[in-house]
């Protein structure tokens, strides 16, 4: 159905919304979304980035997947629940326990699926977590300083499908939109403020937060304490996933090998 203009925060030069339907509201007009989702997809895709490996998202978890991965001569990451050592799947920890391919398709149903969707209507997509989010703050401002920015944070589900906004994106979201606000971007909507402000009251107690929330405490009982380890390593990476062809690639690796003089 059309959005309501009057939710599309379209006034703003900054704005922040939740899940593919908050993305649909604010991404018209808007030259960057950034897509968070910090348990797990995005801090995945940046351990990947980190690896050295590009990463194509996918909605799915059947044999559209499977052909994706035949697509791209791509590894086919596995559900979390069927892991196993040598085998990577959604879970972070499992890239550094595992050599790294050069491409990797990694099914979700939040992040991956919104990254799936949003390319055909915003002009750059780039992934964003918490290991990541001062980096791609700092690109944004750098490679294009007006640009109008679409924050959306991707969230969970509830057993019926819909929308559980978790706290985890929305601090995620909000450590994005600090960044940007502190290195100058202006005219940021009230919810972009908003996502700021619940970061800079957790950030300097993150760790102990993100294992406190509802999916910190879901990973942790499904055996997955590290995985929320790891997307609290706030700041550690300098990639920016960009989404280019169907395909996260990282734009200072990118750069850096354009402007290289090997050879």
């Amino acid at each position: 159905m059309p959005v309501d203009p009057g939710l599309s925060q379209r006034a703003h030069g900054v704005r922040f919304e939740w899940g593919l339907s908050g993305a649909d509201a604010i991404v018209d007009g808007a030259d960057i979304a950034v897509i968070v989702d910090v348990l797990s997809f995005t801090t995945t895709l940046t351990v990947a980035m980190d690896a050295g490996i590009d990463v194509i998202p996918c909605r799915w978890r059947d044999d559209r997947a499977s052909q994706l991965a035949e697509e791209f001569d791509a590894v086919l990451a596995v559900g979390r629940s069927a892991g196993s050592p040598g085998r990577i799947s959604l879970c972070p920890a499992s890239i550094r326990n595992t050599p790294p391919p050069a491409r990797l398709v990694l099914p979700s149903p939040n992040g991956s699926t919104i990254a799936h969707e949003l390319p055909s209507r915003a002009g750059l997509c780039i992934g964003a977590s918490l290991r990541n989010a001062a980096a791609v703050a700092a690109w944004i401002r750098a490679e294009n300083p007006t640009a109008v920015i679409a924050v959306i944070a991707s969230g969970e589900r509830w057993p019926d499908a819909s929308l559980r906004p978790a706290v985890e994106d929305l601090w995620g979201a909000g450590a994005v939109i600090a960044e940007l606000l502190d290195s100058g971007a202006a005219d940021a909507s009230a919810e972009a403020v908003a996502a700021a402000a619940a970061w800079r009251a957790v950030k300097q107690s993150v760790a102990s937060e993100l294992l406190r929330c509802a999916s910190g405490q879901e990973l942790n009982a499904m055996g997955h304490p590290e995985d929320v380890v790891i997307a609290a390593e706030t700041g550690s990476s300098g990639c920016v996933p960009i989404l280019r062809d169907g395909m996260f690639v990282d734009a200072t690796r990118r750069r850096t090998i354009a402007g290289s003089t090997e050879g």
